[in-house]
């Protein structure tokens, strides 16, 4: 059986009071981007709605990808670097959240090299305490860690979840008792049904 991982479920709603707390601090911090860099793919929907908030137009994304290396150390590399016709001056680079740091540490410089002169901040929605680089604005500091699935990922993150799982969950009760005792997880029964549903035994 694959070992307990405690997990948090984030609603859409809190999702959205995220950002809004995200917002007001870098806007009280008096940081006005002029581009919006989201760190694909879970970045997306943050950096959407934070150019919203700041009336951004220029929104671009970049792809940072995990692979092992020569040692199979789990490295990080940009997969698809920043649109050569993009520019900004105060550029924001969303991530949903920070967890080994490695992301923007390749992300930080490749936007350098791409925007010379270019004042970077980094934002996300949730920073974990064990990271090791601080990002310049979170919405909600991690103190205790556990995996995050953010509404985006529902699908993806608890679909792993069951896939590992031995002996497999076939009903909504088997699969709500599998969260709730290896991963304390409450999840909506609809949100299970869903779940079942499209991670069908063709893709198990």
């Amino acid at each position: 059986m694959d070992k307990p991982l405690r997990s948090e479920l984030i609603s859409w709603n809190r999702f959205a009071g995220l950002c809004r707390t995200l917002a007001y601090k870098i806007h009280t911090a008096g940081y006005q981007p002029d581009l919006v860099v989201a760190i694909a793919r879970g970045g997306y929907a943050p950096a959407r709605v934070l150019a919203d908030y700041f009336g951004v137009m220029n929104v671009a994304s970049i792809k940072v990808e995990h692979y092992k290396g020569p040692r199979q150390m789990i490295k990080a590399r940009i997969r698809h670097p920043l649109p050569a016709n993009i520019e900004g001056r105060r550029v924001l680079i969303v991530d949903d959240v920070s967890d080994t740091g490695d992301t923007f540490e390749v992300a930080i410089p490749h936007l350098r090299e791409r925007l010379p002169g270019a004042e970077i901040r980094t934002a996300v929605l949730l920073h974990k305490a064990a990271c090791p680089v601080l990002p310049d604005f979170w919405a909600q500091k991690v103190v205790k860690w556990r995996w995050i699935v953010y509404p985006w990922a529902v699908v993806e993150d608890l679909g792993s979840f069951l896939r590992a799982a031995r002996p497999r969950p076939k009903t909504t009760a088997g699969f709500d008792r599998l969260l709730r005792t290896r991963h304390h997880l409450h999840v909506p029964k609809r949100v299970l049904r869903d779940v079942l549903k499209f991670m069908q035994d063709a893709y198990l």
